[in-house]
């Protein structure tokens, strides 16, 4: 992936250095300062360019890219963090967690978790027209998904630079059983109501991701064109948020139900603490 950037600021050292923070906060599992001091809270091509460094770190340590999470497709956190566009991370094969496995909590720092859909892809998006039908005839199936949401920032303290440097975010990724063929139904239609422990703490719709979770697809597909490295066949892509993301701690049972794909799941394993950003996130006193 190569991200063109000339921005002032935003030169070979500030790169390096802001993905040596992020990578230290991973590593120590200590969060850490946010990066707009060094990229900017503005600078896209400086964000990307700090991501495509861990990219390629943690590929060059084995690990295997799988596909794409798209963010910021809430006009609601777009306009908490003043963007007007959504963002992208890359999903790796560590990242995905099955149903029946337990969430250990020591993988994450300051988790939350998002109800989405999963695309699967069957065809390359590398060349010709990228409208809405184009993109739905490369989609393989659709799957409800969660998406455990996690910041190597300390408090969430993020502006768009920051999440997009730090992969947008990205945690962990759970995907459901169900597998439905996009002719069964429409992602712009989906209702969704996610419980963490038998109460409910989200609701949404398909419409509220960018609209349709279809134009969401286009959006990555058009951007991940430009940027040089588009969709492939086999890749799983996530939607972005159907509805609001809820904190998670040790011990959760999370379950999202999203209709016309089905239900999808994550427990969290218990008798751990959460670290302090988590719990102050989560409500609890300092």
């Amino acid at each position: 992936m190569s991200f063109v950037n000339n921005s002032p600021g935003s030169g070979p050292d500030v790169v390096e250095a802001a993905a040596a923070r992020l990578i230290r906060a991973a590593a120590n599992r200590q969060p850490c300062a946010p990066v707009r001091d060094l990229i900017g809270s503005t600078d896209v091509g400086a964000a990307y360019a700090v991501q495509e460094r861990l990219t390629s770190a943690r590929l060059d340590g084995g690990a295997i890219m799988v596909g794409r999470k798209i963010g910021l497709t809430s006009p609601a956190v777009q306009a908490q963090l003043g963007v007007d566009r959504p963002d992208f991370g890359v999903l790796f094969a560590d990242m995905q967690c099955s149903e029946e496995q337990v969430v250990a909590m020591d993988r994450l720092l300051q988790p939350k978790v998002e109800a989405e859909v999963a695309f699967v892809l069957d065809r390359d998006l590398d060349d010709g027209p990228l409208d809405i039908e184009s993109v739905r005839r490369a989609v393989a199936y659709a799957a409800p998904a969660l998406e455990i949401v996690d910041s190597r920032i300390a408090g969430w303290d993020i502006t768009y630079g920051d999440t997009v440097a730090d992969n947008a975010s990205s945690g962990l990724f759970v995907i459901g059983g169900a597998r439905r063929d996009l002719n069964e139904f429409r992602p712009v239609d989906v209702t969704m109501s996610m419980r963490i422990g038998g109460r409910e703490v989200s609701t949404g719709a398909g419409s509220a991701c960018l609209g349709d979770p279809l134009e969401a697809l286009r959006w990555l597909a058009r951007t991940a064109r430009e940027f040089g490295d588009p969709l492939r066949a086999g890749q799983i892509i996530l939607s972005g948020a159907l509805g609001p993301m809820a904190p998670v701690v040790g011990g959760d049972h999370v379950i999202a139900e999203i209709s016309g794909l089905g239900v999808v799941q994550a427990r969290f394993a218990g008798g751990a603490t959460p670290s302090r950003a988590t719990r102050i996130y989560a409500g609890e006193a300092a």
